[in-house]
């Protein structure tokens, strides 16, 4: 998780976290402590960092996170009389999977609301990685710089992340700010346990969710909704659910392509048309894709 720390963006202090989310803060002085990141593991602290190792820890790994460079850790209640002299201030709390979710978009600068999300669901790993393949190239193909967030595949445009899957709230925040920060216009995540950590997407605003694999749209539609709950993203009145259509299989079959790319080219053609892009365009990159070949 180290390896992209750099995408935090935002700065906080420890005042308006004790504010924003109820948090109990001591030494009470240490209000204008600002930190500049967040670590969940002591690889991941860097100068600045606030240590949220999740869980009570021995007091020892806090003084290591200090002598890391951590600025402050947050901890469960129970730590309390684990720690009568912290060396580095302390929040005590108890937080929810939503809050960690909100502090670590907050601190990342909320880059899932600069960028178009997609996220695919499937009945198994393999149609879901294929899916995801395909949204990109697709994308990319319409002149889309994007990102992708799937397990042992996860990019922004060019370059490869390496991330230990699967990937966490904090993981998931810092990905998306890489992304954005690279210049893609679009991140693509693969909704499965390979990839994602339950609630691992909250305060992730998704655009469009595609969704292959299933008979019919009651059975997608249970499918999304089971799926983005359990990873923290419910869908609601801004989000787009989406399934292949007879059109959308008529696009793919013109479309120069294996037989087995088809269904993964139809769903993408679908969920490209409910984030807006215009039939003609897509008509036109079909054609480009037809020629090339």
């Amino acid at each position: 998780m180290s390896s992209i720390s750099e995408a935090i963006s935002q700065r906080m202090t420890l005042g308006y976290l004790t504010e924003r989310y109820g948090f109990d803060l001591v030494p009470p002085f240490a209000a204008n402590v600002t930190i500049t990141s967040l670590a969940n593991d002591l690889d991941s602290v860097t100068p600045g960092s606030l240590y949220i190792p999740g869980a009570t820890v021995a007091a020892g790994a806090v003084s290591q996170a200090a002598q890391r460079g951590a600025y402050a850790a947050l901890l469960p209640h129970a730590m309390k009389s684990v720690l009568p002299e912290p060396e580095i201030p302390v929040l005590f709390a108890e937080p929810t999977a939503q809050q960690l979710g909100k502090l670590a978009a907050d601190i990342a600068g909320a880059p899932s609301e600069t960028l178009a999300i997609f996220a695919v669901v499937g009945t198994d790993r393999q149609t879901i990685g294929a899916d995801v393949q395909m949204l990109a190239q697709f994308l990319h193909m319409l002149g889309n710089p994007v990102g992708v967030l799937n397990a042992n595949d996860s990019s922004s445009l060019e370059r490869f992340l390496d991330l230990e899957y699967p990937v966490d709230i904090l993981t998931v925040q810092r990905v998306l700010s890489v992304c954005a920060e690279d210049g893609a216009a679009a991140v693509i995540i693969a909704m499965d346990d390979a990839t994602l950590q339950p609630d691992a997407l909250q305060s992730v605003a998704v655009d469009v969710v595609g969704c292959d694999g299933v008979t019919g749209p009651a059975d997608g539609e249970a499918l999304v909704d089971g799926t983005c709950e359990r990873y923290g993203c419910p869908v609601d009145r801004n989000t787009h659910v989406v399934f292949r259509t007879e059109e959308s299989d008529a696009l793919a079959v013109q479309a120069d392509v294996e037989r087995d790319e088809i269904r993964p080219l139809s769903l993408a053609i679908s969920c490209v048309l409910a984030a807006g892009v215009r039939k003609n365009s897509i008509r036109s990159a079909l054609r480009v894709s037809r020629e090339l070949h």
